[in-house]
């Protein structure tokens, strides 16, 4: 885990389809790009889902956090920069990013943890028991945080429910994780992003949500930090923890 490498960046310009009714572009996709890229990279240094797959092995996002300093709009030329840092806790390969706007200014900074899975028999296999030489960037951070559990309470308020259907699911046939904030995001009412936008997120994936499955979001403020709020995801088809999220609100739009 010593070899040396270079951060992967992309540029590319931010889809109309991708932005809200403020002309900010959407958490899901924050999500979605940086998955993406790590994807990208893991792919360019022999990692990636195929190498992997070959092996019988996959990747699994299991929690990410993301700090955004700004929203990029409709066609701004953004950078996405991400590299393995470390390993976390004997169990999580630690993977961080960065957002960038065309001055190199930030636009946002995260962190994420990626287990690995036996694909076969669908158990997590630590990463002293694999035989994986993947090179790190350990001292160099996007976010500067560990990714721990989340305290989140039960009995909050169900804000959604949704059923897994075809356009949720990904090619190893479950929720992809960008689904997973968007139903974060539509827990809230459209009135909340008008006055309001989001300082943090962070998702921990509990357990995986496969097709034809139904999930409840519940959601309640968190303690007396104005504008705290934790939700979970309840699979209702195996009453088990989808999901769980910390996020924090700022006012203004700006």
């Amino acid at each position: 885990m010593s070899e040396q490498i270079h951060p992967y960046e992309e540029t590319f310009q931010v889809s109309t389809y991708e932005c809200d009714l403020n002309r900010r572009w959407k958490p899901a996709a924050f999500f979605q790009h940086l998955t993406e890229a790590a994807g990208q990279h893991a792919a360019r240094l022999g990692f990636g889902f195929e190498s992997m797959y070959a092996r019988n092995l996959f990747w699994v996002h299991a929690r990410m956090k993301i700090q955004f300093y700004d929203f990029p709009g409709p066609e701004q030329q953004i950078t996405i920069r991400t590299w393995p840092k470390t390993i976390q806790q004997k169990l999580f390969f630690i993977r961080d990013f960065e957002v960038l706007d065309s001055s190199g200014g930030r636009l946002a900074a995260a962190t994420s943890a990626w287990l690995v899975m036996d694909a076969s028999a669908r158990r997590l296999i630590p990463p002293q028991s694999l035989d994986l030489e993947l090179p790190t960037l350990s001292e160099r951070a996007g976010l500067a945080e560990p990714l721990e559990k989340l305290a989140v309470p039960a009995g909050g308020e169900e804000r959604l429910r949704s059923r897994a259907g075809y356009s949720a699911v990904d090619l190893l046939g479950h929720v992809n994780n960008s689904r997973y904030v968007e139903w974060i995001c539509d827990s809230f009412p459209v009135e909340m992003y008008r006055t309001r936008r989001l300082d943090w997120i962070q998702v921990n994936y509990d357990r995986e949500v496969r097709t034809g499955d139904e999930v409840r979001v519940l959601a309640q403020e968190a303690g007396a930090q104005l504008g705290l709020w934790s939700l979970e995801g309840i699979n209702t088809s195996n009453d088990t923890r989808a999901f769980e999220c910390m996020l924090q609100w700022k006012d203004g739009k700006a």
